[in-house]
């Protein structure tokens, strides 16, 4: 625990070292695509957003300068599976990037959807005596928290104090300055497979990277894809992706809950190429053009050709129609939703204030998904792109970008961790803890 307390403060540190040289780059290693932005930071604002605590701080102080795109090689389920080819493609992304952006980069920040990541929903109390809440109180109350036995093959990713009560006043996004005499707090605590992770972290250094942050993408699509409001009052983002769907749960501006389903866009298209027989490049293209999950009277009549190079004229020259594409893609989309459904429900996601779903990722550009997914998660369902962001080409605008472009809200203005605390080390206990969501029943 000690030890990776240290390696994320040590990148915490190298991120601001990055910033206050004003470039670095951030890389979404995905399972169908791997995307690098190089970020420049302006002189004038840079300070500001090294210190600015808060995932909504404004879009001042950074621009991107270089962007690109490569298909991801090696990566299956949103982990490292080859470490050769993901490390050349990785390679080949960064270098493309520096290219446009015409400058040399070092520090890169990266995010992933695999890794099997888990939510404990932690608390702590402490005296404070009537005097005004400082740094070391945080700290203390931070400390106090029961830390789950969460097992020695896992890692903690996040670790965020969501909420602050002080003595009966709760919903605290900061109590520091405020005088009370006893402060309790909640955090958010997700961890992932040990070894998934620092396969990334290994991949990332051989390609002669220094890392500066690491983040579920979960996460930093949330913080893209969501609006402020919804951020505030409770909203699910669903980012589905080729290998990975990733879903996180955001209240008051907080993640409080995060979680992976092990399949994605990839899983259609394999769906397409077994039942049609084509080969999976060609099941993609129909996927992309012609693909849907809504049937109607005209998909019967609307044929695709399958054009083909095997040879056997008969096969190479089929057509289908359009409504049995529908017909083979909605099943597994349907499974997909009704396992983010479960995960939503294991979360207690209906008792939350608002109940808004936001779909993002690749996956999300399937015709009629929106529709499907109301009638599966419930009646507020919305397709969403991220946010803008000051340079960022257009062909980094879609939903597919939703954690590349959130990855530059986190390396600008990340939310305070546990790491950014002077903990006492010696404070940790293990005593397991229920359920992430239990205290937003409670409080609000």
């Amino acid at each position: 625990m000690t030890e990776l307390y240290q390696s994320q403060r040590a990148m915490r540190a190298m991120r601001k070292t990055a910033m206050q040289r004003g470039v670095i780059a951030v890389l979404d290693v995905g399972t169908s695509k791997i995307a690098c932005l190089v970020l420049r930071f302006d002189g004038t604002d840079r300070l500001a957003s090294v210190e600015g605590i808060g995932s909504m701080a404004g879009q001042t102080g950074y621009r991107v300068i270089g962007a690109n795109t490569i298909m991801s090689r090696g990566v299956k389920f949103g982990e490292i599976d080859t470490m050769q080819e993901t490390e050349r493609a990785i390679r080949t992304v960064v270098q493309a990037a520096q290219k446009m952006a015409k400058i040399r980069v070092d520090h890169v920040i990266a995010c992933f959807a695999g890794a099997e990541p888990r939510s404990y929903g932690l608390d702590g109390q402490i005296d404070l005596e009537g005097h005004t809440v400082d740094d070391q109180d945080v700290a203390r109350v931070l400390a106090a928290c029961d830390v789950p036995d969460y097992g020695a093959d896992r890692e903690v990713l996040h670790a965020q104090p969501v909420n602050f009560a002080l003595d009966h006043r709760s919903g605290l996004g900061d109590p520091r300055g405020q005088v009370g005499q006893t402060l309790t707090t909640d955090m958010h605590m997700l961890t992932v497979d040990k070894a998934a992770v620092q396969n990334l972290v290994h991949c990332i250094r051989r390609c002669d990277l220094e890392l500066a942050g690491i983040a579920s993408s979960a996460y930093v699509s949330g913080m893209s894809a969501l609006v402020e409001d919804e951020q505030e009052l409770g909203a699910a983002c669903i980012d589905m992706g080729g290998g990975a769907t990733s879903l996180s749960i955001f209240m008051k501006k907080h993640m409080i809950f995060a979680d992976t389903v092990r399949m994605g866009g990839d899983h259609v298209t394999g769906d397409i190429s077994m039942g049609l027989q084509v080969p999976t490049a060609t099941a993609e293209r129909i996927k992309t053009f012609y693909g849907g999950v809504v049937a109607t009277g005209m998909d019967d009549r609307d044929m695709i050709e399958l054009s083909g190079d095997t040879g056997d004229w008969e096969h190479d020259r089929r057509t289908v129609s359009r409504a049995e594409l529908i017909g083979i893609m909605r099943p597994r989309v349907e499974e997909i939703l009704e396992e983010v459904r479960a995960r939503l429900d294991a979360a207690g996601f209906e008792h939350l204030p608002s109940q808004q779903i936001v779909l993002t990722g690749g996956g999300s550009q399937i015709p009629g998904l929106d529709g499907l997914a109301s009638k599966i998660l419930g009646q507020q369902v919305r397709l969403g792109r991220p946010m803008r962001v000051h340079g960022l080409p257009q062909a980094a605008t879609g939903p597919g970008f939703a954690a590349t472009v959130g990855m530059c809200l986190y390396a600008t203005h990340p939310q305070d961790e546990w790491w950014d605390f002077d903990l006492p080390v010696d404070r940790y206990n293990t005593r397991p803890f229920g359920k992430a969501v239990r205290w937003f029943k409670e409080n609000w």
